[in-house]
């Protein structure tokens, strides 16, 4: 069987670790990586980060110039995901994605269904770990005790979606955002920020505040002279589940994972091109799909390992 030709859209921490996960893949190969960034400082982030010893990856500036590419995985900001994906799926390219901004999930499902039945193709979206994987168990925990109420708490840790909303706003230089767990799914947002020369924190601050990743969480903004000696892309998330199964209540239910954040929602991302070969046109989220599309191997040898 021809192995799934894979091309990885933007090229920062979650790209690299696409790379990594895709290299693993044993009915996968690399199509090639796509970043407006220049060739050679991509060629140099190889190396530096060792993502690939590999010096005859193609790198290219338009996926046009790959050649037969399968599925395309995005690894941008979530800002322009519906830009991008819209552009791939309008080539005859399906693609997986790892958008987050999570009220703004129903309608982009929506409208990218339409332009992937359109172009017979399949898009995967919101395909990390939350959005993605924690979205199952949420949907596993209200199929097990149907009346409650769950609660998801984050961290503490990176948060590469808000952290991506600070820098692309004007003054900033560099950011982070960590997001420090409250309990019951209350959070709090810790932002550092380094400034451009010339910047008003106070002009900065209040720009965070606004955000629409930052408006519903009490947000605390930090100046500092070096973003990359806090940088620690660790992460977590702690589900919480009490309900009630038919008539019977105090049913508990507990999910935690401690995570690489780039790694994982890249790794999923991958298992997701997979999953994509194997859906009819429209455009899915996770929790539309059985997770045996996930997985590569036979049906049956995984109804012996897992049932």
């Amino acid at each position: 069987m021809d192995k799934i030709k894979v091309a990885i859209i933007g090229f920062g921490n979650v790209g690299c670790s696409a790379l990594d996960a895709l290299m693993q893949e044993p009915d996968m190969e690399l199509a090639g990586i796509v970043d407006l960034m220049d060739i050679d400082k991509i060629r140099t982030s190889l190396n530096a980060n060792k993502c690939s010893r590999d010096n005859e990856i193609k790198i290219v500036n338009n996926v046009s110039q790959l050649g037969k590419v399968d599925v395309a995985i995005v690894c941008a900001p979530s800002r322009s995901v519906r830009s991008t994906v819209t552009g791939l799926l309008e080539m005859g390219i399906n693609t997986v994605d790892s958008f987050d901004i999570h009220p703004e999930i129903p309608q982009l499902k929506h409208d990218l269904d339409s332009i992937a039945k359109k172009n017979n193709k399949v898009s995967i979206i919101s395909a990390g770990w939350d959005p993605g994987i924690d979205s199952v168990f949420r949907g596993w925990f209200l199929a097990m005790a149907p009346k409650g109420i769950t609660h998801t708490n984050y961290g503490p840790g990176m948060s590469m979606g808000h952290t991506c909303a600070v820098k692309a706003i004007a003054g900033v230089k560099n950011a982070l955002s960590v997001t420090v767990p409250a309990g019951m799914g209350i959070h709090r947002r810790m932002v550092y920020v380094e400034l451009e020369t010339g910047s008003k924190f106070e002009d900065v601050e209040t720009a965070i505040k606004k955000d629409p990743y930052f408006v519903k969480d009490r947000t605390y903004v930090f100046e500092v002279t070096d973003v990359k000696n806090l940088i620690d892309v660790g992460h977590g998330v702690l589900m919480e589940r009490k309900g009630v199964s038919g008539t019977t209540h105090n049913q508990i239910m507990k999910f935690e994972m401690r995570i690489n954040n780039p790694a994982l929602t890249a790794q999923v991302m991958v298992s997701a091109a997979r999953a994509a070969m194997n859906q009819k046109p429209g455009c899915y989220t996770m929790i539309e799909l059985p997770v045996i599309d996930f997985l590569h191997g036979t049906l049956e040898d995984f109804v012996k390992k897992l049932v």
